[in-house]
């Protein structure tokens, strides 16, 4: 298992690939394993890797909490797909037939035309990826709201949780399923964009309610 070399244009594709309908390296949270990959990448992934860049600016986002994230920090060749061999830190890695080389090498002196050439070459790149339209990524959760007990109004309870407003949040269709006892829990639908709204926020808002909810988990997460 593993992703290559994270540091190689190659290894950000598998990457890439890999998170395209995934937003966790494990599981539906993030944890260790997203640390140990964060720490792998180092830099942010070029924008045309939008599914590598939205994971990293989101576990970007917990640096002072990684500590604290659930899971064991793992080798990365515990990670990724299973065809594919971690060689992240190698000492040397070979280049793919298709990658640019668009600073040239240090050793070597460069002479003015090899100089022009990478120039242009460079600012063809830089021009191309300029237009390439940004893909907003999106996920639709189910969420489990549970009240204290069966004399929660529940009818409130829905309420406060659609009173939720942010940048990047659409709720949608709800309903309300019995859990024993007389309970019943609310399962709500909702759209989101990855990059402005993840679970930790809404398990914050929503359990922010203690007077009428007890607890909210997921219950479905999938790309879209």
């Amino acid at each position: 298992m593993g992703f290559g070399n994270l540091r190689s244009a190659a290894g950000l594709r598998l990457l890439n690939d890999f998170l395209a309908d995934k937003s966790y390296i494990e599981g539906y949270v993030p944890s260790q394993a997203d640390i140990a990959v964060f720490e792998a990448v180092a830099t942010p992934p070029p924008a045309d890797l939008f599914h590598a860049l939205r994971w990293y600016n989101h576990i970007k986002s917990y640096e002072k909490q990684k500590a604290s994230l659930p899971g064991v920090k793992k080798a990365l060749g515990k990670y990724g797909p299973a065809d594919v061999e971690d060689t992240t830190g190698a000492a040397t890695d070979s280049k793919d037939d298709d990658d640019i080389d668009l600073f040239g090498s240090d050793e070597e002196e460069e002479s003015e035309e090899s100089k022009r050439l990478r120039e242009e070459r460079l600012a063809q790149y830089e021009s191309k990826k300029s237009k390439k339209p940004a893909l907003v990524a999106k996920s639709s959760i189910l969420l489990d709201v549970k009240p204290w007990d069966d004399e929660t109004d529940m009818a409130k309870l829905e309420e406060c949780v659609r009173s939720i407003q942010a940048d990047g949040l659409v709720w949608g269709s709800s309903k309300l399923v019995p859990v024993g006892y007389g309970i019943k829990k609310l399962q709500i639908q909702c759209v989101v964009e990855d990059d402005k709204v993840g679970t930790d926020l809404l398990e914050e808002r929503i359990t922010a309610f203690e007077d009428f909810v007890q607890s909210m988990d997921v219950a479905a997460f999938n790309k879209i």
